[in-house]
């Protein structure tokens, strides 16, 4: 799995140790293999009734374009622990467009972000 994290820039650098703790506390994980490989995934941390925000929807490069993503994002969004959930957030700077076209659309800022490590970073001052 580390090998398709290390695709996405954002998710580089995670260890095997936070990983397993990451998807030991992901109350959905979707992913998709080719042989013995993952070639893509995303998971989902929910209250199962209100609210479900969709993480981590990676796809192994040589297979973007082959509707790997579309098939994870609907086994997400039609599995049957989610069909009682009113509302899913999806926090991505890119691929606007493949998601629009699974019905998400872009708002208004609705929330915001701590960022911890940037409040810990070298040379901040106190």
């Amino acid at each position: 799995l580390l090998p398709l994290f290390e695709q996405a820039p954002w998710a580089y650098g995670r260890t095997v140790a936070e990983t397993t703790e990451m998807l030991r506390q992901t109350d959905l994980f979707i992913s998709a293999w080719e042989d013995n490989r993952v070639v893509g995934c995303g998971r989902v941390l929910t209250d199962y009734v209100y609210r479900a925000s969709i993480w981590d929807v990676i796809v192994d490069a040589a297979y973007q374009g082959q509707d790997v993503g579309t098939e994870i994002m609907h086994r997400i969004l039609n599995h049957p622990t989610l069909q009682r959930v009113e509302l899913f957030w999806l926090c991505t700077r890119d691929k606007h467009a493949f998601y629009e076209n699974l019905g998400f659309s872009a708002k208004e800022q609705t929330g915001m972000v701590l960022d911890r490590r940037a409040r810990s970073a070298p040379g901040r001052d106190e």
